[in-house]
């Protein structure tokens, strides 16, 4: 009853609130970056990176956002943050990508009206009296994942990779950053997920070469806030990759509120290739983790399963499917068009691989190396699922999840070699929606959120916290080019469109039906301008965040409002005119027989940044 009233008070003072997206990532010189040491002590510091990030207009993608239980004030959000890439670089050039991709801690205390953003202590070149309570060892750190318990701490999950010492490992471990409050648990709730008090590895990998060992990646975060037997526990997700394509999901707990983790166990036994996992919490303490399978390694369906736990995360049952679907994926043939360009000229320090796919495929096209047959720019996505649970609610074991798929029927011949359906084949991408009950085992049939007839839906997330169900997604309903035989944002002639918006919806009665569908970007992006490995392919991220507590919920996303377009030198007479070039700076090198490196990166050409806003 208590939880319930607290709620029910939370949600009374966010009905006021009306929605204005908000720019979370402020690295641009009119607002800059504060040391999160700053921020909790008022004590003034600085260092190389956040003066970097203080003018640095660059990349940030993946968006995680959490609401504080305790007061829909605080929200912390955080990214995968590019802005310390060009750190120690002279303000003239030459710029050298030696600084840190990190995890963003972006704060707000006023409902996400405005955000002060910083990093995550521990990043490479942290002098503050922070970094000594960081207990990692890598030199970038992404994928981040953010959860509160019910006492004012806060948990930032995170991947990372990248050897300080500048080898080529990647040392693929996972790691947790904590956060409380300042005066404790009695004190102000303003203050929640403020002090910083360090970071502690999860599991380790095992520091091979170009993603061949060991290598920890997509990762999940949950934290118990149902105040009974289980609360205040912190469970942690991922998927183990060990270089020969065949993964697993692992799982950890901490019951000293991530200060310590329990011994990895693996949640998933004979398939081969799954990925994306996702911790739900029931009002009972039950811990579900639910994950895909991919078919074209296991030679399945396409399918999310779940595994429960009912001792508060120390064991699991053996997991079982929930649904079976069809995969959205774009894929198309690589076809590659190398330039010339030293290792000394490149602009980039490290990029994804495309690990799981079919050889001889890519999942992200664009120019040069990163050329494909079809001749569309586009960015990686995926059908991947998301779930949650609603702790405040005692009397259901409810488990709520979403995922895009090919919408059954919209399935066309590409007439290329492109496909999101299997090469050749595209179709048309929706976000649906399950209910498992995880008491019974029912699962509802899956369902449309917002059936519409054009536009692809891409990324959708979910939130449950006291009573309301709220989903945010990625929707191409705009774009002017749209069909189900191409990417989002692609015309027949490869020419690239502004196409993406975030929408949200939600629903009152448990995902039977859903209302207030809404646009809350006011700004169509176009996502697929060239802005990584090179300046030659685009990368918006994996996922989409929403954070809710009732009727209060706040989403956030990548968007590309701000990116400076221009033209690649590099295409000369070949240029392809796609509309997806950003503006840099470079000159021939006759001597090297090579193009030289973005000698403007501050200018806007990668400007990349996360948004929010409050949904309705």
């Amino acid at each position: 009853m208590m939880r319930k009233a607290v709620s029910a008070f939370w949600i009374c003072c966010a009905l006021s609130l009306s929605a204005s997206d908000v720019r979370v990532t402020n690295d641009f010189p009119a607002a800059g970056y504060v040391s999160a040491y700053t921020i909790a002590t008022g004590n003034p510091y600085t260092d190389d990176v956040l003066r970097e990030c203080s003018k640095a207009r660059g990349r940030q993608n993946e968006p995680a956002v959490a609401v504080n239980p305790r007061s829909t004030s605080v929200l912390l959000a955080s990214s995968n943050d590019y802005c310390g890439t060009y750190a120690g670089s002279p303000d003239t050039g030459p710029f050298v990508p030696s600084g840190p991709i990190w995890l963003g801690y972006y704060r707000s205390e006023n409902s996400g009206a405005s955000f002060v953003s910083s990093l995550v202590p521990g990043y490479p070149g942290d002098q503050s009296p922070y970094a000594a309570l960081a207990k990692v060892r890598t030199a970038s750190a992404g994928d981040p994942v953010i959860a509160w318990d019910a006492h004012g701490r806060a948990f930032f999950g995170a991947e990372s990779s990248g050897d300080p010492s500048g080898t080529v490992k990647t040392f693929g471990d996972v790691w947790v950053a904590r956060f409380d409050n300042p005066a404790g648990e009695a004190g102000n709730p303003l203050n929640d997920g403020k002090r910083y008090r360090g970071a502690s590895i999860v599991a380790r990998g095992s520091s091979a070469p170009n993603l061949l060992g060991v290598f920890h990646d997509k990762t999940a975060i949950e934290a118990d806030r149902t105040l009974g037997r289980c609360d205040a526990n912190v469970y942690f997700a991922w998927s183990r990759f060990n270089g020969n394509g065949a993964n697993a999901v692992y799982f950890a707990r901490s019951t000293d509120h991530g200060a310590t983790w329990s011994n990895p166990q693996k949640l998933t036994e004979s398939v081969q290739s799954v990925q994306d996992p996702d911790i739900a919490v029931t009002g009972n303490g039950n811990v579900y983790v639910t994950y895909r399978t991919f078919a074209f390694v296991n030679g399945l369906e396409n399918t999310i399963s779940v595994a429960k736990s009912t001792d508060c995360g120390a064991t699991f049952s053996r997991p079982r499917e929930v649904v079976s679907f069809l995969n959205y994926a774009p894929r198309d043939v690589s076809d590659p068009e190398p330039i010339p360009i030293p290792a000394k000229y490149l602009d980039d320090p490290e990029r994804e691989s495309d690990a799981g796919v079919e050889a001889g495929v890519s999942r992200d096209c664009g120019d040069f190396s990163n050329h494909c047959a079809a001749g569309y720019t586009f960015f990686r996505e995926d059908s991947s699922p998301r779930s949650t649970a609603d702790q405040y609610d005692a009397d259901h074991e409810w488990v709520y999840i979403v995922y895009a798929a090919t919408k059954p029927g919209t399935e066309v011949s590409s007439g290329t070699t492109y496909g999101s359906a299997g090469l050749g084949t595209g179709s048309q991408s929706a976000a649906y929606f399950i209910r498992l009950d995880g008491a019974t085992g029912s699962v509802t049939e899956p369902a449309l959120i917002d059936n519409q007839a054009t536009g692809h839906q891409i990324f959708p997330d979910i939130s449950a916290d006291g009573g309301v169900l709220h989903v945010v997604w990625w929707d191409s309903r705009l774009d002017p080019a749209y069909s189900p035989a191409r990417p989002a944002g692609n015309t027949a002639s490869g020419v690239t469109v502004p196409s993406l918006n975030a929408w949200t919806a939600r629903s009152t009665n448990a995902g039977t039906t859903w209302i207030a569908k809404t646009r809350v970007s006011t700004f169509t992006s176009n996502p697929n301008y060239e802005q990584f490995d090179n300046r030659t392919v685009p990368f918006a991220g994996d996922y989409l965040w929403i954070t809710s507590l009732g009727d209060f919920a706040y989403a956030t996303w990548t968007d590309w409002r701000n990116t400076v377009p221009g033209t690649d030198p590099r295409e000369g007479t070949t240029d392809d005119a796609d509309g997806a070039d950003v503006l840099q700076c470079r000159t021939f090198d006759s001597t090297l027989n090579a193009w030289t490196s973005d000698t403007c990166p501050h200018a806007g050409g990668l400007d990349q940044d996360i948004y929010g806003s409050v949904a309705p």
